[in-house]
């Protein structure tokens, strides 16, 4: 005859392992995060190269040569802005 925690075991197999569960959401988690850092380092050039693309089409169509420089400073602040939205989202994550 099996013992009684043996032969629950038996009928429920999964609730005995509590860390296969944590192991693969961990996983999951590390992925989100990488997700998150390839996000922040794409920001930064992103900005700067979306500002620069309307700021030249309004330097042609307005005639001027300021509009495209300060597109990219836009467009930089605004990626910097998207970095640190990011880094304090996840700091106070790590903080609870």
């Amino acid at each position: 005859m099996a013992e009684p925690g043996k032969q629950q075991d038996e009928q429920n197999p999964g609730n005995g392992s509590e860390q296969t569960g944590k192991g693969s959401g961990g996983a999951l988690g590390e992925l989100v995060k990488a997700e998150s850092m390839i996000q922040l380092a794409i920001a930064l050039p992103a900005g700067c190269v979306i500002g620069w693309v309307l700021g030249s089409w309004l330097d042609g169509r307005l005639h001027q040569h300021w509009i495209g420089i300060t597109g990219i400073l836009l467009g930089a602040v605004a990626g910097f802005v998207q970095i640190f939205t990011t880094a304090a989202r996840y700091l106070k994550r790590d903080g609870r």
